[in-house]
């Protein structure tokens, strides 16, 4: 039987959620979800005021047990030296707590940015650079798809297994994970078809690589909107989190789902909805309404919602796909604090850690 000490390493959240008003929030945020006991704080990018390498500092600073994983940074952003003396400052700071999570990014904004678009081959060789570099080798004359480098050399005396994961989508990016990452995390509002489907590449991808298939951890990002939540913000979380991704890659989720695309073409169509960008930080309640209406159901159910008990339950189904975590995504610590209770209940009445 567990107590409320007892540390829940299948579960996990995003820190600042959303658009925070302050990043400092994190730093509060980290304290509670380790005092819940959960197993890893994810933390993603945005330029704004989630800039990833400070608020892992951040993180690391004020925790003392809670694994901190970015989820995701691009290696393009980054000489691949300052990334790499980035994760060994972080694996310093706390103690070897940390992940180095990667991911290709949005490439409309890439292109609108002027950065390069990434590749599973850039992410391949990128990963190698950093496992090579952290095993305390001088690389030189470095000619390959991530980049040309004259030298790479981080210290001559380092020999240590850097984690890292990968934010996953797609089917060779799913493989790539299984070969040389440590972890993937899937993404949000899959189906239990596709989620099955993504362990199942993962899982194989290793085995064939000759890795244990499973030292390979993969999350499910795992929308979590309990009804303690007041019912604006459960919009916003829902329906606003799944309009923004459909109007940001809409045709890739629909396309991995299996769903129908013309449904999408008419969400996107929409007058209201076209004059929205970003549902999820800006759409007001009629417009969240509105949204709802364009969006089925069966797309919105890929999620925990309801009492503590049904979203245990959603979170357990998660476990019973063949995932080896859940992150609990778009809630804050204080959110989650229900449904963790309920988690620790279900785990002491025999359920799986």
């Amino acid at each position: 039987m567990t107590d409320d000490t007892t540390v829940l390493e299948r579960l996990g959240f995003y820190t600042l959620a959303g658009q925070p008003s302050s990043s400092r929030e994190l730093v509060a945020e980290v304290i509670e979800a380790e005092a819940l006991g959960l197993g890893t704080a994810f933390i993603s990018e945005r330029y704004n005021k989630k800039e990833i390498a400070t608020l892992s500092g951040a993180a690391g600073a004020v925790s003392e047990r809670i694994t901190i994983s970015t989820a995701a940074t691009n290696h393009n952003t980054r000489h691949p030296l300052v990334t790499a003396g980035y994760a060994r400052t972080m694996q310093s700071l706390t103690g070897g707590r940390f992940v180095l999570g990667l991911g290709r990014g949005i490439p409309a904004m890439q292109d609108a940015y002027g950065i390069p678009r990434i590749t599973t081959a850039q992410l391949d060789d990128f990963a190698g650079l950093m496992r090579r570099l952290f095993r305390g080798e001088t690389i030189i004359g470095h000619n390959g798809p991530a980049g040309s480098w004259p030298v790479l050399a981080l210290d001559p005396s380092l020999d240590e297994h850097l984690p890292m994961g990968l934010v996953a989508f797609g089917e060779h990016t799913l493989e790539l994970a299984g070969r040389c990452f440590d972890e993937v995390v899937l993404h949000t509002f899959f189906t239990d078809e596709t989620t099955a489907r993504c362990v199942r590449t993962v899982k194989q991808a290793a085995e064939q690589a000759g890795r244990d298939p499973d030292a390979v951890k993969v999350w499910s990002c795992f929308a979590t909107i309990g009804d303690h939540i007041p019912e604006d913000k459960r919009l916003m979380k829902l329906v606003g989190r799944l309009g923004t991704y459909l109007q940001g890659y809409g045709a890739l989720l629909v396309r991995t789902n299996n769903w129908d695309p013309s449904v999408l073409e008419r969400f996107l169509a929409d007058p209201v909805i076209a004059k929205v960008r970003g549902l999820d930080v800006v759409g007001t309640p009629d417009q969240l309404a509105h949204a709802a209406t364009l969006i089925p159901d069966e797309w919105l159910a890929p999620a925990a919602t309801g009492t503590p008990e049904r979203c245990v339950a959603a979170i357990r189904n998660q476990l019973a796909l063949g995932c080896d975590g859940v992150i609990m995504h778009g809630a804050t610590p204080a959110e989650l604090a229900p449904i963790v209770a309920e988690y620790r209940h279900t785990v002491g009445s025999g359920g799986v850690r």
